[in-house]
């Protein structure tokens, strides 16, 4: 009899129900179910409107009963360092406000005022970013310091449902690294930090490593799904999951996770937390099984994802890459990490006023645009591989680009371009299958990381790309 395993993989934009399973030595999947995500504005601040959330994870999970396929296991993966704050009585305090929210906007100087930057990162090793955890809870504190004293659990987004699934509560190794508040060598919660803040300590956790078991369905949720089954931790940030899918087993490769961000780096059992590192600006973000991702987070595909939306004609992504090609004439790229493109109420307006200040020609047609936007997505890998291999003293041969990204042949070709590296593209569906890899491991269908990765190659279509020329 086969074993199913639902991954619940929810990202900014959309999320899925995918189920897996073995069959003939290979992983076979298939997504049931499809919801869209966005955020909401709640009293003047983007959110996550996570009661809805919770409503369609419920509903794809009540698919799996229409299809006779009941799930041994179901494993929900989202995005990182957002969160919910709960009262005495599990109640969610204020609103779950998103990282593209500017509550952030000028919090990093107070933090430093109570610890430098420096230190900072050789205590977590985590990249610097305006919206990461740590600031949202200060932001927090100086704004509204009344939640914060009513608070008595921290919750990341998939902790949160994972809690309306089962009424357990329990934190996740991966995700909470990203907070930037997980010391890098002790792996657990840096209890000093949180006193220096004066964040209260009683609301973190104990951290769970991926495989852990949240719980069983509770009673209203079976009445609704139509079954029970254990809910189990994956590497619930989404990044944890895709990074696990890569179909390799060597260290000669960098690994790019490719879709709405870009994040590029290599696997690590000892994290760097050296100022060179953090010069860089690179991330040690947990992995599975204590493994750390060293990475560099990239804006990704959300600025040609934002200039689409722009476009008065409703291009296919198809027909995005041809018109890019067209612009490959045009030669202005600008800094995809820049903070401009972060959130801008217009991208075709910040990428023009980026040209500007830059002293560069200002993109005016949809081809050009495009151009500018797939060609500096291309800089950025390629100024990364060089870091990477510059910090690292070692040369990589290879590029393997996984997620919803690894469809785009253009820009698959432009970072072979750019980079000089072989470029492999694939698995597409990276994170719901890495989510759907730990919950295997955890039944021992699976009998270690390493079958894993091999089970993914063989089950897989993995494209080897040429150069754009």
């Amino acid at each position: 009899m086969k074993n199913y395993y639902l991954a619940v993989d929810i990202g900014a934009s959309s999320g899925r129900h995918v189920l897996g399973w073995i069959e003939n030595q290979k992983v076979c999947i298939e997504e049931i179910y499809r919801f869209e995500n966005k955020l909401i504005e709640q009293n003047g601040h983007l959110c996550w409107d996570v009661k809805r959330l919770f409503q369609e994870v419920v509903e794809g999970i009540a698919c799996c009963k229409r299809y006779n396929r009941i799930p041994k296991s179901i494993g929900i993966d989202t995005w990182g360092v957002d969160f919910v704050l709960l009262d005495d009585n599990h109640e969610v305090l204020g609103n779950a406000v998103a990282y593209r929210d500017s509550r952030t906007h000028g919090i990093d100087k107070k933090v430093y005022e109570i610890i430098s930057e420096p230190e900072l990162y050789y205590r977590n090793g985590i990249q610097k970013l305006p919206f990461n955890t740590i600031y949202q809870l200060y932001a927090v504190k100086l704004q509204n310091p009344k939640i914060l004293k009513q608070a008595k659990n921290f919750l990341m987004i998939p902790e949160y449902i994972n809690f309306l699934l089962t009424g357990e509560i329990k934190n996740e190794y991966t995700n909470a690294t990203t907070t930037q508040l997980v010391h890098a060598d002790t792996q657990e919660w840096d209890w000093e930090l949180l006193e220096k803040l004066d964040l209260p300590k009683q609301m973190f956790g104990m951290i769970h490593l991926p495989k852990t078991v949240v719980g069983c369905l509770t009673e209203e949720v079976q009445k609704l799904v139509g079954f029970n089954t254990e809910v189990v931790l994956p590497a619930t940030h989404d990044t944890g999951s895709a990074i696990l899918a890569v179909p390799a087993n060597d260290d000669d490769y960098i690994y790019l996770s490719s879709g709405t961000w870009s994040l590029m780096g290599i696997e690590r059992r000892i994290p760097d937390c050296t100022e060179e590192s953090r010069v860089r600006n690179f991330t040690n973000e947990g992995g599975y099984h204590y493994r750390y991702r060293y990475l560099k987070n990239i804006m990704g595909l959300w600025l040609i994802q934002s200039i689409r939306q722009e476009f008065k004609h409703p291009y296919s992504f198809d027909e995005l890459c041809t018109l890019a090609k067209l612009g490959s004439y045009f030669s202005s790229v600008v800094d995809v990490n820049d903070a401009s493109f972060l959130a801008p109420k217009s991208m075709i307006r910040a990428l023009q006023d980026y040209c500007e200040r830059t002293n560069q020609e200002k993109p005016e047609t949809e081809c050009e645009l495009l151009a500018c936007a797939y060609h500096s997505l291309a800089k950025s890998y390629a100024d990364t591989v060089r870091e990477i291999e510059d910090i690292t003293g070692k040369s990589y041969s290879r590029i393997h680009i996984v997620g919803g990204g690894s469809k785009d042949d253009y820009l698959n070709k432009l970072t072979a371009d750019y980079t000089g590296k072989e470029i492999y593209a694939g698995p597409v569906e990276a994170t719901a299958l890495g989510n759907i890899l730990v919950q295997m491991l955890k039944t021992k269908d699976l009998n270690e990381l390493r079958e894993a990765r091999e089970i993914i190659k063989r089950s897989f279509e993995i494209k080897k790309v040429g150069s754009e020329g």
